[in-house]
């Protein structure tokens, strides 16, 4: 399913070369679940990003499906993108959007008529125990609710793969457990 092959990361920063990841080596496999865990800094995000080519790694080789993220065109990397849920650790949720049409967003992206997207997002929000803040706008949410936004839409579109950096971080103990 995903398979990374010596994969390198290197910002460039004023004072020089920062090397984040060096020479990572992956297999996941289809139903498989992987935590990868490190101290703050250690390039956790970066590897999650890089996965799915929000962040070209800068050696190495990124296989989905057997894809090459790497050398896909713009288009066939918004597609297989398309096949992977991503949770933020920031939560990227849209301030102009309520509850419901965060989770649409999507939805839409990937060409859900507008019926299906919402009924679909309904779903996941009651999945998550937000059935009842469809309305609301992020900035009325507490962290935890907005982390429950951030993972309903990414479950929204039934991904191959759910990518989360820090999923449970905003969580309460209960929330996390359930």
């Amino acid at each position: 399913m995903i398979e990374i092959k010596h994969l390198s990361k290197v910002f460039e920063t004023d004072i020089g070369s920062l090397e984040v990841l060096q020479n990572i080596n992956l297999h996941i496999r289809k139903g498989e679940i992987f935590g990868i865990i490190g101290l703050s800094g250690a390039g956790k995000s970066t590897l999650v990003r890089c996965i799915n080519y929000l962040e070209k790694p800068t050696e190495g080789t990124v296989l989905f499906e057997g894809m090459d993220m790497g050398a896909l065109s713009t288009k066939e990397l918004l597609k297989a993108r398309q096949s992977m849920g991503m949770v933020f650790q920031s939560f990227n949720l849209l301030s102009q959007r309520n509850v419901l049409k965060n989770v649409c967003y999507p939805l839409e992206v990937a060409g859900v008529s507008k019926a299906e997207a919402i009924e679909r997002a309904e779903a996941m929000l009651d999945l998550v125990g937000l059935a009842d803040k469809t309305k609301a706008w992020p900035a009325q949410l507490s962290g935890g609710q907005k982390q429950r936004v951030a993972i309903a839409r990414a479950l929204a579109t039934n991904p191959k793969v759910l990518l989360c950096d820090e999923v449970t971080s905003a969580l309460d103990p209960n929330t996390t457990r359930s």
